[in-house]
């Protein structure tokens, strides 16, 4: 027993932990959501963890982000998440790849993965994301909206067709019902009534969220980030 994992081998026994060494575990989105998700699977031992964001860390990421510092400022994010993984987990196989994720991706046939967590904002990436995951038969759980909340304790595990006072889930259900996807799809949701932010924050900014971006606290993001991640380890355990 490594003296690391040796909590963790309390909890899931050596088996438990010779499962998650041996998982594969696919993260697109490596902001408030997606940092948190990574930093949890690799202090569970996860073994290979494959990170997907073309983004850099920046200034408004420090409230929220857990990679996020003054010395990864203009940084990479997924590089910047790969740092802190090795400052404390050597054994975790972290592959980093710089770009965005939308319906051209061809990545995710280059490995063998065994669940994936969606923390991407865009809607047509991310449906992107769930039907490739679909068609390669990997298990997928899909983080909806976080930002415009305050209540951690409102956050649940549910699938998209149950999903209430969430916009992001409202235009993914849309989409979905528009393509005649049929699958369930398992989501991480809040039930929160969402803040409306209305404030501009650039003038000239052509894409409406950076334009008026969503507020944002840690308090959503990094519990939803966590609860994607102990919904992989989970079902990894009962393989």
């Amino acid at each position: 027993m490594s003296e690391m994992s040796s909590r963790s081998q309390l909890l899931i026994q050596e088996s438990g932990i010779e499962k998650l060494r041996n998982a594969c575990v696919l993260v697109v989105g490596v902001g408030g959501v997606g940092s948190f998700a990574i930093e949890a699977l690799a202090r569970c031992n996860v073994g290979k963890i494959i990170i997907v964001d073309k983004d850099v860390v920046s200034i408004s990421n420090l409230n929220r982000q857990i990679h996020a510092s003054y010395e990864t400022i203009d940084v990479s994010k997924t590089m910047a998440m790969k740092n802190r993984i090795n400052s404390y987990n050597k054994d975790c196989e972290v592959v980093c790849i710089n770009e965005f994720f939308d319906e051209n991706s061809t990545f995710i046939n280059d490995h063998k993965i065994d669940f994936c967590i969606d923390a991407i904002d865009t809607i047509s990436s991310k449906f992107a994301l769930i039907k490739k995951c679909y068609e390669n038969n990997i298990k997928i759980i899909s983080c909806m909206g976080m930002g415009n909340r305050l209540d951690s304790s409102k956050i649940i595990i549910t699938t998209l067709d149950k999903t209430e006072y969430d916009p992001l889930a409202r235009a993914l259900r849309n989409i979905v019902k528009k393509n005649r996807f049929n699958h369930k799809i398992h989501v991480v949701t809040s039930t929160e009534i969402p803040f409306k932010q209305k404030e501009v924050m650039d003038e000239n900014a052509t894409i409406l969220k950076d334009r008026i971006p969503p507020s944002s606290m840690i308090f959503t993001p990094s519990t939803a980030g966590i609860t994607c991640a102990s919904y992989v380890v989970r079902n990894i355990l009962k393989q």
